[in-house]
């Protein structure tokens, strides 16, 4: 037999190294988070696990176990087959499960005895997740940041996307959020991930970064739609060096027409989204605005967001948070197109 239990830290050090990561909790707990680029082998779905489950508590443990044994056989073989087949001798697994427990031993005994050289995550999920919470600080204390602060429209995801593309490291968190960070921020569609899968991710990212170039991110609130940014990141962020960028409130507007097409083209989903300001800008203002978007005045409606709802004290709420703020160079695309962006992105990176 070829087992070898691996600690989650080491897992960790070495999780590009292996040829698969297989997850071998339900499609559930797959679901929610898990560990960067695993399939999902459940020994039991969702049902089953229900059903063992419910044995254990309302029968007895010896009963559930003959149930949970027989269902856990036949989904083995079946990954077995589906997955396993076209496998050379050489094929190197990472196996886990939520601590480490039955149903990763399983799979991880069976394909070892197959004659594959299999590594099991001693704790599972569960101690992989603790050790990622504390890494995530580690790996922001290593890392340069190089802050992208502005207003809404101001096109800092456009030249966050430039960067890469001109080879920059980049931490895109509200790509990885799925979310445009504000009251209007969401994306139709597209739901966000869990915390723990947001978490994960970041630290996914971050661990691949190299210490010795800037990671360039953009200035962030605590939380990115429902989702926190790990505390240790949202300091380093906001000691770090930042730049202001700048925009004419008129390619604000277009730039955010473009982004935000999909608020155009269902004006009841805008009018609908607006009815979360009434509390701050008050029932009147806002039906003002949904009266306007009726009458298809997308393009003053913005403008007017902009000046009375964003705009107001953002200086001076990003001049609080963010310790450089005060000092940062500032920079200005020629237009919110990207081909300006992408000339921008090349002037950041020969200063940066």
């Amino acid at each position: 037999m070829s087992v070898h239990l691996i600690s989650a830290v080491q897992a960790m050090a070495q999780l590009d190294q292996f040829d698969a990561i297989v997850d071998a909790r339900s499609e559930g707990e797959h679901a929610e988070d898990h560990l960067p680029g695993a399939s999902n082998w459940p020994s039991l779905n969702n049902d089953e696990r229900i059903q063992v489950g419910t044995l254990y508590k309302q029968v007895n443990p010896f009963e559930a176990q003959k149930v949970g044994a027989a269902l856990v056989a036949k989904n083995i073989a079946r990954h077995i087959e589906c997955h396993v087949m076209d496998k050379p001798k050489n094929w190197h697994p990472l196996v886990y499960c939520w601590r480490g427990g039955k149903r990763s031993n399983s799979l991880a005994l069976i394909l070892g005895q197959i004659g594959f050289k299999v590594h099991l995550i001693e704790g599972g999920y569960k101690a992989f997740r603790k050790e990622v919470m504390e890494d995530i600080p580690r790996q922001a204390q290593r890392l340069q940041f190089r802050v992208l602060c502005g207003p809404t429209g101001s096109g800092k995801t456009r030249l966050l996307q430039a960067l890469a593309q001109e080879g920059a490291q980049v931490l895109d968190l509200e790509a990885i959020a799925c979310h445009r960070s504000s009251v209007l921020g969401l994306i139709p569609g597209t739901p966000q991930p869990s915390q723990k899968a947001f978490d994960t991710q970041i630290w996914d990212a971050l661990r691949r970064f190299h210490a010795d170039r800037p990671v360039f991110v953009e200035a962030e609130s605590k939380k990115v739609g429902n989702l926190a940014v790990p505390e240790a990141l949202m300091l380093a962020m906001r000691a770090s060096p930042c730049w202001r960028m700048h925009l004419s409130l008129a390619h604000r507007v277009d730039l955010l027409l473009e982004d935000y097409a999909f608020f155009t083209q269902d004006r009841v989903f805008f009018s609908e989204r607006l009815e979360r300001l009434s509390t701050l800008r008050g029932k009147a203002v806002v039906k003002g605005w949904q009266e306007r978007i009726e009458r298809g005045e997308m393009r003053e409606v913005v403008a007017e967001l902009l000046s009375g709802h964003y705009d107001p004290g953002y200086e001076t709420s990003t001049a609080n948070n963010f310790v450089h703020y005060a000092t940062a160079p500032r920079i200005s695309p020629a237009s919110h197109r990207f081909v300006d962006m992408q000339a921008l992105a090349r002037e950041c990176l020969q200063t940066a």
